[in-house]
């Protein structure tokens, strides 16, 4: 989509990024921002997000997402500059080698992908959420997985398991929440083709040919079309979009035999 061509959903909303430095992050950064949004860029490598702030004239905030403190500061920082917390993308995450089968993935492995995917989720969103109640309105994104809705073989334990659980966490406050105008979705992303999942391939090039095979469309998807779908469910446009898993992902879920 040209930059003429798109919509400015989200002219004076505030909008918070975690994993803003690089890949569905920084992408959406962009996006938001085009939009008209105020974007503050949360990340733990202080270089890109710093980066990512001055590229769409928004505010950098240095977060471990994994520290209650330094999240409830990115929120705090968020209101008192822009005077909102209209939006969060949740987003930042790890898929780390050591995260395996069931059978090869140590507990250290294990309780570091899920303090990173699936803690930091239940840590901004509890920040978050009083500002939207005062507010009376806000939409909450949190990045999900495909994984989450299906099994797979290549398996990262971890990683699926830690994704299953932002998707029923987000059900439920979604629910909880929607009387005061607050919604709360999951985006479930296919392979993205992101420096995190190139990382990963690269070191396996079987798991990335196996995988490629089973997604509909033939290819991964780009940053820029999960951005687009993060910008449709932060928009008035999906008001009435609520406590869903939104699959964006090339028909995976909904494949049996891909074609030749």
């Amino acid at each position: 989509m040209t930059e003429e061509n798109i919509c400015r959903r989200l002219v004076g909303r505030t909008a918070v990024i975690t994993g803003a430095g690089s890949g569905i992050g920084l992408a959406t950064a962009r996006r938001l921002a085009s939009e008209g949004a105020h974007v503050v860029c949360g990340d733990i490598d202080e270089n890109a997000g710093k980066k990512a702030a001055e590229a769409v004239g928004g505010t950098f905030v240095p977060v471990d997402v994994t520290d209650a403190d330094q999240v409830e500061a990115l929120f705090r920082t968020a209101f008192e500059t822009y005077g909102s917390v209209d939006v969060a993308f949740n987003n930042a995450g790890i898929s780390p080698p050591d995260d395996d089968s069931i059978l090869d993935t140590g507990l250290e492995a294990w309780k570091r992908v899920q303090d990173v995917n699936l803690t930091s989720v239940y840590l901004c969103c509890k920040a978050a959420i009083p500002y939207m109640r005062r507010q009376g309105k806000g939409s909450i994104i949190n990045t999900a997985s495909f994984v989450a809705r299906m099994g797979a073989a290549t398996s990262q334990i971890s990683y699926t398991a830690s994704k299953g659980g932002v998707l029923a966490m987000s059900r439920e406050l979604g629910v909880q929440f929607a009387r005061e105008g607050i919604r709360v979705n999951a985006l479930c992303p296919g392979p993205v083709d992101t420096p995190l999942l190139r990382e990963l391939f690269a070191k396996d090039p079987e798991r990335a040919a196996r995988r490629l095979v089973h997604i509909p469309v033939g290819r991964f998807a780009a940053a820029d079309e999960i951005a687009a779908a993060v910008a449709f469910l932060a928009s008035d446009d999906a008001s009435f979009v609520n406590a869903t898993d939104f699959l964006v992902d090339g028909g995976i879920s909904g494949a049996y035999v891909t074609p030749l």
